[in-house]
């Protein structure tokens, strides 16, 4: 019997770092023949488009088809919505290809719940193909610490201590416990923004949340050793009841409706640090949890990547602007009730 596809699936919450991860895999992949399949919040590929930058993959290899490319995106949503969708044709194509491919790394989207998503690795024709080698669970200790998920770290640690029952505030907490409670490993990302003391507070509180004992370790930018990342033989799929949901008493999970992501395209150029400060502006303003995408910056042939949580923002310049490309500004949103028009009408008057 052919050896399985190892399946390596990365989840995490909006903006943790789950492509720079994939990114430095895909840079230091030690001669790995390595698939990509991206999910994403929204209409516009941006982390798709991320890893293509990564100048791993041939140019010839960059394909919008499945049939000649190493990334896949899926871009309506939750895997666990498109798992019968697109997922499962895509998942064919790459078994179809299973003589070229060493491994195959999921990306899902922030906003997806991982357990739906195994689920599908027991269907006969993925599972005779491919197991789930390990989940892993990327936190972003500065978003963390800044009450992204929780309140005070500090009082969270108190009520805690007099009540294990405490009420989730918010089904964003309870979709941060379930990725954890999925995981084989916990990346905890972004040391660099937080002191040591707020780092192991932030350790202390993932370990409460986890149902049993998981490797944690630290990263900084995602850069870690292949070694760590790989190479698990966890078979997931066949020890789900030891991971908690709080959906597992649903027939079928539901999203927050009032979660939605929005794009806009503006055929013009921006100075970065003012579009940054009307970035940070909207975020305060509307409830905003993700800003990803390209801008187009005067006089510069670099395409600027431009990518922000709450008020922290992060950009660098990712690759020139090829010729045939139109040089425009696309950015995604992702909050609760955001309205595209409202959004690129305060862009508009940069």
């Amino acid at each position: 019997m052919a050896t399985k596809i190892p399946v390596t699936v990365i989840t995490g919450f909006l903006g943790s770092g789950k492509t720079s991860i994939i990114r430095h895999l895909l840079q230091n992949n030690q001669g790995r023949r390595i698939a990509v399949l991206v999910n994403e919040f929204g209409e516009l590929g941006i982390d798709g488009e991320l890893l293509k930058s990564c100048q791993i993959c041939p140019e010839d290899e960059v394909q919008e088809t499945p049939e000649n490319t190493n990334i896949f995106e899926l871009t309506n949503g939750c895997l666990c919505c498109t798992v019968q969708e697109e997922f499962y044709p895509t998942m064919r194509e790459l078994i179809k290809r299973r003589d070229s491919i060493d491994y195959i790394i999921i990306e899902t989207s922030g906003l997806a719940l991982p357990k739906p998503l195994i689920k599908a690795f027991r269907w006969q024709e993925i599972r005779n193909a491919a197991t789930v080698d390990a989940v892993i669970t990327v936190v972003d200790c500065a978003a963390v610490a800044a009450g992204t998920f929780a309140s005070d770290l500090d009082a969270i640690a108190a009520q805690r201590q007099e009540d294990d029952s405490l009420e989730h505030e918010t089904p964003l907490q309870e979709l941060f416990e379930d990725q954890l409670a999925c995981a084989d490993l916990v990346i905890l990302n972004k040391t660099d923004l937080v002191d040591s003391q707020t780092q192991g507070q932030v350790l202390e509180l993932v370990k409460k949340e986890l149902p049993r004992v998981v490797k944690i370790v630290a990263s900084d930018y995602g850069k870690l050793d292949p070694s760590i990342l790989l190479g698990f033989a966890a078979a997931v799929e066949d020890n789900l009841d030891n991971r908690p949901s709080h959906h597992d008493t649903e027939e079928d999970h539901d999203h927050d409706d009032e979660i939605n992501s929005t794009h806009v395209i503006l055929n013009r150029t921006f100075d970065p640090e003012k579009l940054q400060a009307r970035l940070e502006k909207l975020a305060q303003e509307q409830e905003i949890y993700r800003i990803k995408g390209f801008v187009a910056v005067a006089n510069k042939p670099m395409r600027l990547v431009m990518q922000g949580v709450g008020n922290r923002f992060d950009k660098f310049y990712d690759r020139p602007w090829k010729l045939e490309e139109a040089k425009q500004t696309s950015l995604v949103f992702i909050g609760r009730n955001l309205q595209s028009s409202a959004i690129e009408s305060q862009l508009v008057t940069l």
